[in-house]
């Protein structure tokens, strides 16, 4: 039996990948039930209803308004100031507008998959990074922690091709998963969509592009996995990738906020992990700098620093190849005991 097909296996029977699936798919599932009672379809009762309402509403505000004018002139016919309490010509000029009503603001939420079908890819993508970073790294982590790799190492003796086995091994575990569940987590959208929500404009260019927003978070699944893997590695144990996490997190999204905040450096954000994420799922993040507006001038156009996914595939690819790397070469150079 070759090695990799035996690490597949090792990884699919280990209690901790099949705890992590079982939560995994809870929470997805969970997730999309939740989401498919908050949305309505917009039959045409619903939408005869929400203009009653508006129409109800907008009678309403005109009868107020028509008493407050009344009481208003009453007022100045008693010789009183009415100016302060009731404003010029007694609020006559500020009469309710049909258009102040819309009647789309007393309609119930209906989901549109076009629109906001790539959030939860987005979504999905951050639940299935988690799961391939939490088992990759306990992957290797208890091989070196209860001596599991030294044994391993006794039959294979050559450490490279264990070690990078073992990655190909998770990442295509992940790989499968993701494909799989990607797929029926979109198929359950689409249902949601059709039963209780709207499909309307799904072009070929539109399902091109949740295509390229499923090949990135493919992509990001990977990378996770890849980097608490080699994390894990580094340090001989589960719990090295986890704090090295909880630290990347403190430093970039607290750390690094803090100082450029103290410094005044102009697009701080773009030094902040989260913001190229985010451009990397949404195409691009925009920054904007308020300090350059001088509203005492008018309006103003704030400047503008954009992030790019291209940007975002170079700086995860960099801390990628590095992770990777370290855990490769001290693998191969320190004693193995």
């Amino acid at each position: 039996m070759s090695l990799f097909v035996t690490e597949l296996r090792r990884l699919g029977k280990r209690r901790l990948t099949r705890l992590m699936l079982v939560l995994l798919l809870v929470g997805l599932a969970t997730v999309a039930t939740a989401f498919s009672f908050s949305s309505q379809k917009l039959s045409p009762d619903v939408v005869a209803a929400a203009e009653a309402d508006s129409r109800a509403q907008y009678q309403q505000a005109t009868e107020g308004w028509k008493r407050r004018v009344a009481a208003c002139e009453a007022a100045q016919a008693r010789g009183e100031q009415t100016e302060e309490e009731y404003g010029p010509n007694c609020g006559k000029d500020y009469a309710p507008q049909p258009d102040m009503f819309d009647p789309k603001w007393n309609l119930p939420y209906q989901f549109d998959f076009r629109a906001e079908f790539p959030m939860f890819i987005a979504v999905f993508a951050a639940s299935v990074a988690l799961f391939g970073f939490i088992v990759g790294a306990s992957f290797v982590g208890a091989e070196w922690n209860t001596g599991g790799m030294m044994n391993l190492l006794l039959w294979r003796p050559k450490r490279l091709a264990v070690l990078s086995t073992k990655l190909a091994a998770l990442l295509t575990t992940v790989f499968g998963l993701t494909v799989v569940l990607g797929a029926l987590w979109t198929a359950v959208f689409w249902l949601i969509a059709s039963q209780r929500g709207t499909t309307a404009k799904m072009t070929a260019g539109v399902w091109q592009s949740i295509g390229l927003d499923g090949l990135r978070a493919l992509g990001m699944t990977l990378l996770v996995a890849a980097v608490g893997f080699a994390l894990a590695s580094l340090g001989r144990h589960t719990a090295m990738a986890l704090g090295a996490a909880v630290g990347i997190f403190a430093v970039s999204e607290i750390g690094i906020r803090i100082a450029v905040a103290i410094l005044g450096i102009q697009f701080g954000d773009r030094y902040v992990l989260s913001t190229y994420a985010q451009s990397w799922f949404l195409k691009q993040a925009e920054l904007f700098d308020y300090d350059t507006c001088q509203f005492s001038q008018g309006a103003c156009e704030p400047a503008k620093y954009v992030v790019t996914w291209e940007q975002s595939a170079v700086v995860f690819g960099v801390a990628l190849v590095a992770a990777v790397a370290a855990a490769f070469w001290t693998m191969r150079r320190r004693d193995i005991s």
